[in-house]
C-alpha cells in the first residue's frame, strides 16, 4: 500500500497518480514537502521517496531503499521530472531514476552503525538538517 503524507499532516492512503500529483503541485512554504511510503508487511525496512520544495525553489528529492545504506538524494528544478520520479517509483517501474544523478548519502544515516531515528511527525530523515 502507498501512503502520501504532506509537511502540513494530510495523509492520503492508497495515493493514486492524481493524488501524489495534486500533493506535489501543491508544495509551498508552510507545506514544503511531501512522502510517500510504501507499507508492505512483506518487504521489512523502510522504503519511501520524499520531495523538498527548497527555498531556492529547487526539489530536493530522496528515495530509501529498505535500510539507511540505500538512501539516495539529487535536485532539479524540475516539477515535471519529480512527478515523474514519484509517479515511477510508485509504480515500481523499471529505470524510475534513471533521469537523475543520484548521491548515495546512507553513510549518514549508519555511520554509528545505526540507523537515524524516524521523526514522530511522520516525515523522514535528510542528511540536510535543512531538508526533509
Amino acid at each position: 500500500m502507498l501512503i502520501a503524507t504532506n509537511e502540513r499532516g494530510h495523509v492520503v492512503k492508497r495515493a493514486t497518480k492524481p493524488a501524489i500529483g495534486t500533493m506535489l503541485s501543491s508544495l509551498r512554504r508552510g507545506n514544503a514537502h511531501m512522502v510517500v511510503e510504501r507499507v508492505d508487511a512483506e518487504r521489512p525496512g523502510s522504503w519511501y521517496i520524499q520531495v523538498l520544495l527548497r527555498e531556492n525553489n529547487t526539489y530536493q528529492l530522496e528515495y530509501r531503499d529498505g535500510v539507511a545504506e540505500q538512501h539516495f538524494q539529487t535536485m532539479t528544478v524540475s516539477q515535471e521530472k519529480v512527478l515523474a520520479a514519484l509517479l515511477g517509483w510508485a509504480a515500481a517501474k523499471p529505470g524510475w531514476q534513471d533521469s537523475f544523478m543520484w548521491n548515495n548519502i546512507g553513510e549518514q544515516f549508519s555511520s554509528s552503525g545505526h540507523a537515524a531515528p524516524e521523526p514522530s511527525d511522520g516525515t523522514k530523515q535528510s542528511a540536510d538538517p535543512g531538508a526533509v
